[in-house]
């Protein structure tokens, strides 16, 4: 069966329809209380690190985690109060999800341009997960 609607055009979509921030948006917003940057990329990716303060929410099970009807649903998601900015490797995952999320009826979503390739392209702050237990650990 051919494909008649390749991934460039499904990305393309979603940018159109979803809030698209680049690094220095976010960066600015990072000690907002009301934003929640949401790191979608698949766990082998995080050995690389990811953005301060990022939650793991990967792609394959943020469906699931949003909605609270599902038994994966996480209440971090129910904070209807705040701002979920998703991000990936490139952008263009986060982007077809924040479209997802929007179909799901979410309002409060958006994603990073450039995903996390950008933002240490741009010298934005990263942690590995060691720092970030840490950093959690002595929020507690």
């Amino acid at each position: 069966m051919p494909i008649t609607k390749g991934f460039r055009a499904l990305v393309d979509e979603a940018m159109a329809q979803v809030t698209t921030y680049s690094v220095p948006d976010v960066r600015a917003r990072l000690d907002d209380p009301q934003v929640q940057i949401v790191d979608i990329r698949d766990v082998r990716e995080l050995a690389d690190g990811t953005v301060v303060g990022a939650f793991h929410a990967p792609r394959c099970m943020l469906e699931f985690w949003v909605d609270p009807d599902s038994p994966y649903h996480k209440k971090i998601f129910a904070d209807e109060g705040r701002e979920f900015i998703l991000f990936c490797g490139a952008g263009w995952r986060s982007a077809l999800a924040a479209k997802t999320l929007q179909d799901m009826g979410m309002t409060n979503v958006a994603h990073i341009d450039g995903g996390y390739a950008e933002w240490v392209k741009q010298g934005a702050p990263t942690e590995t997960l060691e720092q970030q237990k840490a950093r959690r650990a002595a929020k507690a």
